[in-house]
């Protein structure tokens, strides 16, 4: 499946294979990075991407065991998702144990409010049935649980996918709502959700945009790495929209690094704001689909050259904006988390599709 990518990227995919495979757990849970303890958990964003590039794969059975997961982990905790008028750090959280519990706060705080990873694991259920993947009436319980607390939340500041400005509202985190609403009211063949999400969109349109492109937050004028999400893979406008070419244009003049890679935003200072591989792969999956193939290419050959020596780190902090800031960080939690299973789940979603 990987002919276009040549030797190199056939060992580097099966190097990405074996990490997923390896750091899923017996509950069909993801980890985030195993050698990385701040990620010694199973979020639902990161975990819905590997699954996808499992299933992009022909390894269903392996995003069969994730769905299985976050059905169980919904359920169990289905009070937090039908709370009325819960606080911010009673809503249901980003990250879960990988036996489907919530933390323990004994150590660093974590923000753990985010929506968009919810949003995501109802596209991607829709999305794996459609590839022939069975659905269990469990799961669509617990799909029915999620749709129905994004309608109610979807509008309520929150942490965004970098668990960052907890009181805004975020632009990709708005568009793996939609995305995921759209999907509920498939697989549950209901109305509401597909009306919420009409809503939202005309909000996005209205809301989050400035200077001829989506940004980053409402109220913003900035772009974000993660925006290429609102068309690739999760649809809410054309891949030819001119707001998303206007924002694909923005994010490739500012947020591409003096060694190719994809800052996540101008700012940035986690470990120094260096250049990550998942939104390289995704602009270079955006590129790929918009028949920018050679510039496609260019961002694979970057991502190759990051592995150290096979696997992927989160990002590289050759290029920092602020080199100052590698070093606290470091010393704070450690190197730069290697691999992060996220990092080589976009790689291979992005030779999945530059074979196409």
């Amino acid at each position: 499946m990987i002919n276009e990518c040549a030797e190199g990227a056939r060992k580097l995919a099966t190097v990405s294979l074996e990490v997923i495979t390896g750091g899923q757990h017996r509950s069909g849970a993801y980890i985030a990075a195993p050698s990385y303890p701040p990620y010694a958990y199973a979020w639902l964003r990161d975990g819905a991407f590997c699954a996808y590039a499992m299933d992009l794969h022909g390894h269903a059975e392996s995003a069969r065991a994730f769905h299985s997961f976050v059905t169980r982990t919904v359920l169990r905790h289905r009070r937090l998702f039908d709370a009325a008028d819960p606080a911010v750090e009673e809503m249901p959280p980003a990250r879960y144990t990988f036996e489907g519990r919530l933390e323990d706060n004994a150590g660093e705080l974590w923000p753990n409010f985010q929506l968009d990873g919810y949003g995501t694991w109802l596209w991607l259920l829709r999305d794996h049935e459609q590839r022939g993947g069975a659905l269990l009436s469990q799961d669509r319980a617990a799909a029915r649980i999620v749709s129905r607390y994004l309608q109610r939340t979807a509008a309520v500041p929150c942490f965004d996918c970098w668990e960052e400005l907890g009181n805004r509202r975020h632009t990709s985190t708005l568009a793996s709502v939609i995305a995921g609403l759209r999907a509920a009211a498939e697989l549950l063949r209901e109305d509401a959700p597909s009306r919420a999400a009409d809503s939202l969109r005309e909000r996005l349109l209205r809301l989050h945009v400035a200077c001829g492109s989506f940004v980053k937050f409402e109220g913003s004028s900035a772009v974000d790495g993660s925006l290429l999400w609102i068309a690739l893979p999760f649809g809410v406008v054309d891949l030819h929209h001119p707001l998303m070419v206007r924002t694909a244009a923005r994010i490739s003049d500012e947020l591409v690094g003096s060694t190719g890679g994809v800052h996540r935003y101008l700012g940035d200072t986690f470990y120094g704001g260096g250049e990550w591989i998942v939104l390289t792969a995704w602009l270079a999956w955006y590129r790929a689909a918009t028949g920018q193939r050679d510039q496609a290419a260019r961002g694979l050959a970057w991502i190759q050259a990051s592995a150290r020596p096979d696997l992927l780190p989160e990002q590289r902090t050759e290029a920092a904006q602020y080199p100052e800031m590698v070093t606290p960080w470091v010393e704070r939690w450690g190197p730069v988390a290697t691999p992060l299973l996220w990092s080589h789940a976009m790689y291979l979603v992005l030779c999945a599709n530059l074979d196409r």
